[in-house]
């Protein structure tokens, strides 16, 4: 997970709070697990079914790249994600992933005929020149900055919607209370764990995940697994 940050620039208390240091993962989980299941007898039941939370995070990922495969896997099924991903990798070899010139720099044809939509690809190419103006902060300042400040700053990215950041929040930046209400797995995990006619609004989703604090990330990845709740591809 996330290491220390340096004595020079730390990381506020209330974003601090969100993350998890590596040796607090475990107990982390299992708490957040225990608080879930303190709910009801649903959640209980749930969480026993599935048993000990196996979130796994991203971390390594500055969030240019995180935005960027959030992006080629958005509306796709793992395995199509994987593919186009690939490909567009491929045009880069010896680079573990393409830098924000590098990208820009290639003929979007090329890019195109990787499967891309024209659309996600303007959206890719838009979220490397973000990356060059300075707009897509680096890792070390994302982690310093609040859930609320940095979705508002990067929705503003052609493309670029709140669920696309939350996903980097829980993925990269390993932020523990995020409920991304606007997944239809979350709300369709609910409807099935509570045996609702229809799935709550992403409005009552929100209300309804007050109960979740401060382990809503972990509450979405239960919800994810309830039976034929699709889980989001990791990105």
């Amino acid at each position: 997970m996330t290491p220390p940050t340096s004595p020079a620039k730390p990381t506020p208390p209330t974003v601090r709070a969100t993350t998890a240091a590596v040796d607090d993962v475990p107990a982390l989980y299992a708490r957040a697990a225990r608080h879930l299941a303190a709910l009801d007898a649903d959640w209980a039941g749930h969480v026993a079914a599935i048993g000990p939370c196996r979130h796994a995070s991203r971390p390594a990922r500055d969030p240019y790249e995180a935005l960027v495969r959030a992006i080629a896997y958005q509306q796709l099924h793992a395995r199509a994600g994987d593919a186009i991903l690939g490909r567009l990798l491929a045009l880069y070899p010896g680079q573990a992933f393409p830098a924000p010139r590098a990208l820009l720099d290639t003929d979007p044809e090329a890019q195109r005929a990787c499967g891309f939509s024209a659309s996600k690809l303007a959206t890719i190419r838009g979220i490397a020149q973000a990356a060059l103006d300075g707009l897509i902060p680096s890792r070390e300042e994302a982690l310093a900055m609040r859930d609320e400040d940095l979705i508002e700053r990067l929705v503003t990215l052609r493309g670029v919607g709140r669920w696309t950041v939350e996903m980097l929040l829980i993925y990269t930046l390993e932020r523990m209370d995020i409920l991304p209400v606007d997944d239809f797995g979350v709300r369709e995990g609910y409807r099935r764990l509570k045996r609702l006619d229809q799935a709550p609004s992403p409005a009552r989703m929100r209300a309804i995940g007050e109960a979740f604090r401060p382990y809503r990330t972990i509450a979405a990845w239960y919800l994810w697994r309830m039976p034929a709740a699709p889980a989001p591809a990791a990105p």
